[in-house]
């Protein structure tokens, strides 16, 4: 198959595209490149896929519609799209609004327009986030429950994702899958998010940040079982069946199994060798205190199972920050 992957230069992305071309898929990586976080990660990342003869990589920004237009008239053979591109981080988005919007819900329009021209399409599956649950209190959060309660713009422009995706697949009969991806770490992973915050702070000696005084969960995923989950989407594109005549799915795609945040800092220390320096603080704006996915769907209807518990997985990123930064 011909993959259309946005976000190439990502996290999720880059190890998205490493899969698919060991599987002997050609692959249109697209990203934009930006400031978000270090660009020099994101240069490493794609160094790993040069030379690949089924790779090409466009410095494209997914909502210009103009380029992006321009580059799948290049490719009319595209069948499948993983759209991964993203303004991501929770608190980022109360400083800079409109960054969101653009990137998340222009962005999300741009690649479902493209989806409609392309004569040989197939399947889009697309990054939604554990964050549209917002205030939800049940746990574990289930693809049923409300999602009307966003605690961050984040949040809603991945809700609006959704539901684009759904329209699209009501008017359009475009395949589409959401995945609701859970706190996703790992190698390669991004300097914002907390594996790699505070392992950098610990073996700097500097306090690290700790958000309503240690009293919360997370559903941590490792990206292994991440990008095997986002495969077995893609190559199964929902149908349209009896009492179901929208192409779409939406789907939790996490560990299954929330780790106390005090629980997930003991495991790195362990796996560094050093104790850190904590600094308590309350709840930050937009912040929710538990993420636990309910990832049954996904269980039947694909065989996913995660594999790594972070008493694996922590050590294994641990290895990668010093390899990479040489610490």
């Amino acid at each position: 198959m011909k993959v259309l992957v946005t976000g190439a230069a990502g996290f999720i992305g880059h190890t998205v595209v490493l899969e698919l071309l060991k599987r002997g898929d050609s692959v249109i990586g697209v990203d934009n490149m930006n400031n978000y976080y270090d660009v020099s990660l994101k240069e490493a990342r794609l160094a790993r896929l040069a030379g690949n003869k089924n790779f090409v990589f466009s410095r494209t920004n997914i909502a210009n519609r103009e380029a992006m237009n321009t580059l799948a008239t290049a490719h009319t053979d595209i069948s499948h799209i993983v759209h991964l591109a993203a303004q991501a981080g929770v608190r980022y988005s109360l400083e800079h609004p409109f960054a969101y919007v653009e990137a998340n819900i222009v962005g999300q329009l741009v690649i479902l327009e493209i989806c409609r021209e392309l004569r040989d399409f197939k399947h889009l599956v697309y990054a939604s986030s554990s964050s549209v649950y917002g205030g939800n209190k049940k746990v574990p959060f289930a693809v049923e429950d409300r999602t009307d309660t966003p605690v961050s713009l984040y949040a809603a422009t991945k809700r609006a994702d959704e539901l684009m995706g759904h329209c699209y697949s009501h008017l359009f009969h475009i395949p589409s899958t959401g995945l609701r991806f859970f706190t996703v770490y790992g190698p390669w992973g991004r300097p914002d998010m907390a594996a790699y915050l505070f392992t950098k702070a610990i073996l700097e000696d500097r306090p690290i940040k700790v958000f309503n005084n240690g009293n919360m969960q997370r559903d941590f995923t490792y990206i292994d079982d991440i990008v095997t989950g986002v495969l077995a989407c893609l190559d199964h594109p929902p149908k349209v069946a009896v009492n179901v005549d929208v192409p779409h799915a939406v789907y939790n795609i996490g560990n299954n199994n929330p780790e106390p945040l005090m629980r997930f800092i003991e495991t790195l220390e362990t796996a560094i060798g050093k104790k850190a320096e904590k600094k308590f603080l309350p709840m930050q704006a937009g912040d929710v205190q538990a993420t636990f996915a309910d990832i049954s769907p996904m269980q039947k209807n694909f065989g996913f199972k995660p594999t790594t518990p972070i008493d694996v997985g922590i050590p294994k990123f641990v290895n990668w920050y010093r390899q990479f930064h040489k610490v």
